[in-house]
């Protein structure tokens, strides 16, 4: 199975994440268990990508972190919520994919051939 390259998806791991707080605060282990889901598995994110995610996200207020006892094991567990500004941010990366991906599918092609 053919899996995507940290190098090609590493501009929109914040999108990703910031995806997945949405609807609901959320800890590491399990925003890394959805994007594993969610992509069918095609893109498994290292811990150190995600928690170097949460770091800048965090430091540039997109994110908020806090503290949460685990209900079945009574275990403390740092949980992320999107601010008002990762919102903002989120808006602004889609846009910008939407015009990345309308850019580089000019150079995908099946057929091949320039057009200029």
């Amino acid at each position: 199975m053919i899996t995507i390259s940290s190098d090609v998806i590493r501009g929109y791991n914040d999108t990703i994440i910031l995806y997945l707080l949405l609807e609901k605060p959320s800890y590491g282990y399990e925003i890394s268990k959805q994007i594993k889901c969610l992509s069918d598995e095609k893109y498994i994110i290292k811990e150190t990508t995600l928690y170097s995610a949460f770091n800048r996200m965090e430091k540039n207020s997109y994110i908020e972190s806090f503290q949460n006892e685990d209900v079945a094991g009574g275990k403390r567990r740092t949980y992320y919520r999107i601010t008002d500004a990762g919102r903002q941010y989120y808006q602004e990366k889609c846009e910008e994919w939407m015009l990345t991906k309308e850019v580089i599918e000019k150079f995908i092609t099946e057929s091949g051939g320039l057009t200029c």
